[in-house]
């Protein structure tokens, strides 16, 4: 049995090519079709490590009864949301209209052309918990079709409407946005267990960063505090995979014990940002063990042959969510010994009846012993869990992602000077360079050779951050250069020029009724955000006055869109406290390419560093490396030594 969708290159469409339902992956066959045949379309959008994708696809999409149903009545379409995530974008606004949340599987209905009449999420085989049963709605929907398609055709002119609307604000009454950022987290800060809010606990690690820069710049210790508590929280806990290391994708409780266990590479790579920068701050050693054992669990289990990273692993294995990760005290006892079972059990919180549904995740919740070494019996346990049972890995490649995880490696490279991270970011650049690159368009994904025929705002924003951190690292001059160049790209492609701000598609360009201004920080930074730290950054790395520009009417333009809710706006204020409160400028005067080499395993953490080689501007003190400082308009004498620490 087979369906339109056993030619994909997804994987998350591939798991769904042998359903009894009819899918189609987004086509004009499909659209044509249905209006050929006067059906209304199903849209269905998850990806490959969903865990309530694989339930929604368990209970109904693998149903013969069910598939009879969607077979006869309409026509079915399945989108992987990362390889269209201009699809998943518009209609995620859409379900959020009509039901105030969102959330994978996606469940869409629209009609031919596209135009949505009814949304939501997960529906159950059989009604229960207030939610109607996924066979009962298909009845509903196909009732209301045939009986009463006016109105449906009115609910969805109206959706549309409303969100065509337009809500982007010009108007920026408040002008105090970053301390009104700061006092929301202060307020939904927890301070016993770390986090904000209540349960889920997602990792933001990016809310961590904008509130480490503020209290750096502003040497307030109970901000920095707030982001160390969650750090160390989050270390300790069970979303941290304490024997194979990395990060799972949220915790479900507000203690960060027991993760949703599907780890996601852009997750990985915010998080060793996070850490690295927490250890550029305060040399404390946890935080660079964690960013490196992080780093390790990507290089060894996410990263392709090419170089390029991998997108996730799933939560689920053998049907059962977590089954990978969890332990019970007998095996730990079969596998250590007594007295070493004993020992670790003790430290990391296993027991016979079980931290998690009977079984046990490791942990250091309860522990205050974040040194010993139990790396022996660490890498004992990976072995037999390796063994145990299996997990999905979604192999394509993203590019957004691959970039945020150059940036990851390159900033743990500038914390702890090792060549193996140096040597990750040049494979994977040189894998987008091969494959995701045809001189300045770029391509959102690839698998299985082939490359994705489609870009959108965020690969360039995210790509041109990764070079501009490369360029940090190396000071190869290439990066910067080749940053402006896809800088440049983007503003042609992306922005309003008269509105302002970047749409997420190429501006006049979608297939879809919107071209949505994505501004709010979710999973990971919004484009737009990025696009403003990528001007500010060019400014102060170029000092070229076009960036100047552009960072002012961006940064206005998110002052405009972020003040309802700052503190959702992180990466956007992160831009904007570097804007006001600048980096040192460090010219870095050498003699020869040697000078050149030993100052590159050195580079400060932050900053906006240049090299010059003998220079008459930039004259050598004392014929040796020269360091000229400049911050808040002034300049230093020229030093031949500089402590780099948090610059």
């Amino acid at each position: 049995m087979s369906n339109h969708l056993k030619n994909s290159s997804s994987p998350y469409l591939l798991q769904h090519a042998g359903n009894p339902v009819d899918w189609y992956p987004w086509c004009d066959e499909a659209f044509e079709k249905a209006k050929a045949e006067d059906k209304p379309v199903f849209l269905s959008i998850g990806y490959s490590t969903c865990h309530w994708c694989h339930v929604m696809a368990h209970e109904s999409f693998e149903d013969i009864q069910t598939a009879e149903i969607l077979n006869r009545n309409f026509i079915s379409i399945k989108v992987d949301r990362e390889e269209r995530p201009d699809i998943d974008s518009v209609y995620m606004s859409v379900c959020q209209a009509f039901t105030g949340g969102g959330g994978w599987p996606m469940s869409i209905f629209m009609t031919w052309d596209k135009k949505p009449f009814f949304a939501g999420t997960y529906f159950p085989v059989h009604s229960r918990y207030g939610m109607p049963g996924f066979s009962d709605l298909l009845y509903a929907v196909i009732t209301q079709w045939n009986d009463n398609r006016t109105k449906l055709l009115n609910s969805a002119e109206e959706i549309i409407a409303h969100l065509k609307k337009s809500d982007v604000r010009t108007d920026v009454k408040d002008k105090n946005l970053i301390e009104n950022a700061v006092q929301i987290f202060r307020h939904s800060f927890d301070s016993i267990y770390g986090g904000f809010g209540s349960a889920p606990k997602f990792p933001a690690p990016h809310n961590l960063l904008f509130l480490m820069l503020y209290a750096v710049q502003n040497q307030d210790k109970n901000i920095m505090q707030m982001a160390e508590k969650t750090l160390i929280q989050m270390r300790k806990g069970g979303i941290f995979d304490h024997i194979g290391y990395g990060f799972a994708r949220y915790s479900t409780d507000k203690y960060f014990l027991a993760p949703h266990f599907e780890k996601m590479l852009y997750d990985n790579a915010l998080l060793i940002i996070a850490y690295s920068t927490a250890y550029s701050i305060t040399e404390k050693k946890i935080y660079l063990d964690t960013a490196e054992k992080t780093a390790e669990y990507i290089l060894r289990e996410m990263t392709s042959e090419y170089g390029g990273f991998y997108s996730a692993y799933d939560a689920d294995s053998e049907g059962v969510e977590g089954k990978y990760y969890t332990f019970t005290l007998n095996e730990i006892m079969d596998i250590l010994g007594e007295e070493k079972g004993i020992q670790f059990a003790k430290t990391y919180d296993i027991t016979a009846s079980g931290n998690f549904e009977g079984v046990n995740i490791p942990n250091l919740l309860k522990s205050n012993d974040l040194d010993s070494d139990f790396s022996d019996e660490i890498h004992k346990l990976y072995n037999y869990r390796k063994n145990r049972t299996e997990l999905h890995l979604d192999d394509k490649i993203l590019l957004s992602w691959n970039a945020l995880m150059i940036v990851a490696l390159s900033v743990l490279y500038r914390v702890s000077h090792r060549e193996k991270y140096l040597q990750a970011i040049k494979n994977a650049k040189k894998f987008i360079e091969l494959n995701l690159c045809n001189d300045l368009q770029l391509f959102t994904s690839w698998r299985n050779g082939k490359h994705s025929e489609k870009s959108f705002l965020d690969e360039y924003a995210f790509y041109i951050t990764a070079l501009l951190e490369l360029y940090n690292s190396t000071l190869d001059k290439s990066c910067l250069k080749n940053a402006e160049r896809f800088c440049d790209e983007a503003v042609r492609r992306f922005a309003d020029c008269q509105n302002g701000g970047f749409y997420f598609c190429e501006a006049n360009c979608t297939e879809l009724f919107i071209n949505p201004k994505e501004t709010y920080d979710g999973a990971v930074p919004s484009g737009n955000a990025v696009m403003a730290y990528n001007f500010v950054r060019l400014y102060q790395m170029t000092e070229n006055e076009k960036y100047q520009k552009l960072a002012e009417k961006q940064i206005e333009f998110l002052s405009a869109q972020s003040q309802d809710y700052p503190a959702g706006h992180s990466m956007f204020l992160i831009a904007k406290l570097l804007n006001e409160n600048p980096p040192e400028h460090i010219v870095i005067a050498v003699r020869n390419d040697s000078d050149f080499q030993k100052i590159q395993k050195n580079l400060p953490f932050l900053a906006n560093v240049s090299v010059v080689r003998n220079s008459i501007e930039y004259p050598l003190k004392n014929d040796k490396v020269t360091y000229y400082v400049c911050k808040n308009h002034t300049c230093l004498p020229p030093t031949n030594s500089l402590d780099f620490k948090a610059k």
